[in-house]
């Protein structure tokens, strides 16, 4: 019997897979009737020269670009772009790189949506839970949407939620509307191919992990269930083929649709749990790489919660090829992609394992572990199996 359930899609218009964002983008600039695009993205992407053809063919169409993004999209970052996008009178956000410049964007989106000219503006709109997504808002048409085209794997152009880091507090803080998620996503495998290698692979255990917790998640459904198993085998296929063959532009393409696949199970209601919570406590904490938590959590996370969710786990044991339990599957794929895979090879030590609990433990995602977790002390005991 199928259960009851509720199935809501994003407002995302166009998911334009396999194509040259060259091409596509200045056709969707005319579909949208806009004329004044800002790119957003950073500074490494622009030296690696990847976005010359895309700038070349939008012409007078951009405004302007603001390349100083930086890892984890500090409030200020964010806060200073949408500063250049207001004066440039940009109409529309174009993003070119991996999940922080993508997340940038979504927040610069609430600058210029509500006039944020100050980092602590911003703390008037921290998320206390996700928007919903399918339901445009009244204000819709006082929103600049935005068009993504990622470079790595990361899927943050898959939600309608970002993140940036609050110096002061030192954490992390989502931020949530419905229109942050970017109108047209250009998933183009030659953008790829300039980001370093352990960036794409680690950014592809991050989907890992988005179609692995979301299969092991108790909240169920056949949707889910076929999209994050299709997600697992694209991933973990395509990755190694990357690893083999850096050249492969059809590995590099079935990846990028297989980090697709990995946030559908989402939008029918399944849910991602401690894995991802200890991973934004170790990115806001410790400074690790949100690709590379994955990578050194997920198969200790997996373990840990093999009493309550041995079943769920064996759909992931399958899509990885079977042989082994889910979690020792997930941490032979960290080895054979040259990945960290304990939490000594990020450098984390031991001593941080109590701040990182207590972080991880208020996160909302901690709620929906498939075992309950009680406190801090049970999240230190998952740090303890990836140390």
């Amino acid at each position: 019997m199928i259960p009851a359930g509720l199935h809501r899609f994003p407002l995302v218009e166009h998911i334009v897979h396999g194509e040259s964002a060259a091409r596509v983008v200045p056709g969707e600039l005319d579909r949208l009737r806009k004329n004044r695009a800002f790119l957003v993205t950073t500074a490494s992407v622009l030296r690696s020269g990847l976005p010359a053809p895309l700038i070349e063919a939008l012409g007078t169409r951009l405004v302007g670009t603001y390349g100083a993004v930086t890892a984890h999209g500090p409030r200020q970052c964010v806060v200073d772009g949408a500063r250049a996008a207001r004066a440039a009178e940009a109409n529309i956000l174009l993003t070119v790189g991996g999940g922080s410049a993508i997340d940038a964007a979504k927040i610069m989106q609430l600058c210029l949506r509500h006039g944020i000219e100050h980092a602590e503006q911003l703390s008037a709109h921290v998320a206390r839970g996700r928007s919903e997504p399918s339901t445009r808002p009244d204000d819709a048409d006082r929103w600049i949407r935005a068009i993504a085209v990622p470079t790595t794997l990361s899927a943050a152009e898959f939600t309608w939620f970002g993140g940036a880091f609050n110096d002061q507090r030192q954490v992390k803080e989502s931020f949530s509307n419905p229109l942050m998620m970017p109108e047209v996503i250009v998933m183009d495998p030659a953008m790829t191919l300039q980001t370093p290698a352990r960036l794409l692979l680690s950014t592809g255990m991050k989907a890992i992990d988005h179609a692995a917790e979301r299969l092991a998640s108790l909240q169920v459904n056949p949707y889910n269930d076929a999209v994050s198993a299709l997600a697992l085998r694209f991933l973990s296929d395509g990755l190694r083929q990357i690893q083999r063959d850096p050249l492969d532009m059809a590995a590099r393409s079935a990846v990028q649709y297989g980090a697709f696949l990995s946030m559908c199970g989402g939008w029918a209601g399944a849910t991602v749990g401690l894995g991802h919570a200890i991973g934004h406590a170790l990115g806001g904490h410790c400074g690790v790489p949100h690709g590379e938590t994955s990578a050194v959590m997920l198969p200790s996370v997996m373990r840990w919660n093999a009493p309550a969710n041995a079943h769920r786990q064996r759909l992931i044991a399958e899509a990885l090829g079977g042989g082994k339990d889910a979690g020792d599957l997930l941490a032979d794929l960290v080895h054979a992609l040259s990945l960290p895979g304990r939490l000594r090879d990020v450098g984390v030590d031991r001593t941080a394992f109590a701040s990182i609990a207590a972080k991880a433990a208020v996160d909302p995602l901690t709620r929906n572990n498939p075992r309950a977790v009680a406190s801090p002390a049970d999240i230190e005991e998952v740090l303890k199996l990836a140390w």
